[in-house]
């Protein structure tokens, strides 16, 4: 499924979804997840849900044995040789308010 068309809140539901199922093919209730991740049910719920915070999200993950997948959710983001050189070695704080970019479409990937 490609996420590129739809809404943000859509597609914190479709995560919320596969939090659940990943939860469930592993035969675990919310009670059990949050009892393992040391979060409260409700928490867990509101994450299935697609509302949950970023910390308590890659809990979640932790707990459900998927953390690993976080590397493919967004991969580390490497400086480029040219803009490197561009700031003589330093690391870029801030992005420039010179222009507006689009960020590439890669195709037909999916990008979760």
């Amino acid at each position: 499924m490609t996420f590129n068309k739809i809404s943000p809140a859509a597609i914190a539901e479709q995560l919320g979804d596969r939090l659940k199922q990943a939860r469930l093919n592993i035969d675990l209730t919310q009670a059990e997840l949050a009892s393992k991740t040391g979060l409260s049910r409700r928490t867990i719920l509101n994450a299935e849900k697609g509302n949950a915070q970023l910390k308590n999200l890659v809990a979640i993950m932790a707990g459900l044995d998927l953390v690993d997948h976080l590397n493919f959710f967004l991969p580390v983001q490497e400086i480029s040789p040219l803009q490197l050189a561009k700031l003589k070695g330093k690391k870029r704080q801030r992005a420039s308010r010179s222009q507006k970019k689009e960020l590439p479409i890669r195709g037909d990937k999916p990008l979760w």
